[in-house]
């Protein structure tokens, strides 16, 4: 019986996970296929119900628009993803007519790992800027790093359900705020990680430039591409230190890896290696 992976999300034609993912497998000596599937939110149900019938599935990735609709496919939902909300991972346990799907975040781990490649440290002031499921993801990543407080900038106040409801259930200080002022608040900043889209902080890298002040935080921006962003550039050349969306997706992916395979040394360095080579990332540490 041949072994099934696959990244689900609209639209999913640039995701390159499946370069990650199989990169990986064939450093582990995985037989396991992975391949990048179109399912909106609406869709979701019916293809959810088709793999129940399919075996050999081992697992799932999942990305926008579906992290938070793919709590009400799956079986059980374990980890901080039960305070999140919010699924980026299904794992397939037992066979047949047994088989349960369980859900975890691994966007946690990646932003985590990311950051402290990059020198992030204890218990940072943070600064999040967007308010969706990556945004949830960021607040526990946070915390984790020690940050006992955060302030997220979102364009709109009434659209940051899913990071206060996260901020909430990890008992975290969260103060929302208009994106307006997000700027002044970013330069003072620890660690910054923007959940925007593409582009969307394209205006707010002109207003750093023009403030002149040092960035001497780590700025994750978790759009990676076109890459540099605009605002990573204006980042670096504030003295800052830039994290690209690439190097969380990385993380993210060695843990879906070692929930797909089973195997501990999914996380070994050989295999991030070629991982990072799968998608031009570079190791930041040895």
């Amino acid at each position: 019986m041949s072994l099934r992976a696959a990244v689900l999300g609209h639209p999913i034609g640039h995701s390159k996970s499946p370069a990650l993912h199989l990169a990986a497998y064939a450093r582990l000596g995985a037989e396991i296929g992975y391949s990048a599937i179109d399912v909106t939110e609406e869709s979701l149900p019916a293809f959810m119900d088709s793999v129940r019938a399919e075996p050999g599935w081992r697992g799932l990735s999942v990305t926008m628009p579906l992290k938070k609709a793919m709590v009400a496919e799956v079986d059980e939902v374990r980890g901080v993803a039960r305070v999140l909300g919010v699924i980026n991972t299904v794992v397939f346990e037992g066979v047949g007519d047994s088989t349960r799907r369980i859900g975890y975040n691994t966007d946690v781990a990646g932003i985590v790992n990311a950051l402290r490649n990059a020198g992030a440290g204890d218990g940072p002031s943070g600064v999040i800027l967007g308010g969706g499921g990556t945004a949830a993801a960021a607040v526990a990543a946070l915390q984790e790093l020690g940050a006992v407080k955060v302030d997220l900038y979102v364009r709109n106040t009434a659209r940051a359900e899913e990071a206060r409801a996260a901020a909430s259930g990890l008992g975290m200080d969260i103060t929302v705020h208009s994106l307006d002022g997000a700027v002044e608040a970013m330069a003072g900043a620890g660690v910054v990680i923007s959940t925007l889209p593409p582009r969307a902080a394209d205006g707010m890298a002109a207003e750093l430039e023009a403030l002149g002040r040092r960035t001497d935080g780590v700025l994750l921006d978790v759009a990676y591409d076109p890459w540099p962003s605009q605002i990573a550039a204006a980042w670096h050349a504030g003295g800052g230190t830039v994290v690209p969306g690439l190097e969380m997706l990385l993380y993210q992916a060695v843990e879906q890896v070692r929930h797909f395979t089973g195997l501990a040394e999914a996380g070994s360095a050989e295999v991030i290696d070629v991982m990072c080579d799968a998608v031009g990332a570079p190791r930041r540490v040895s």
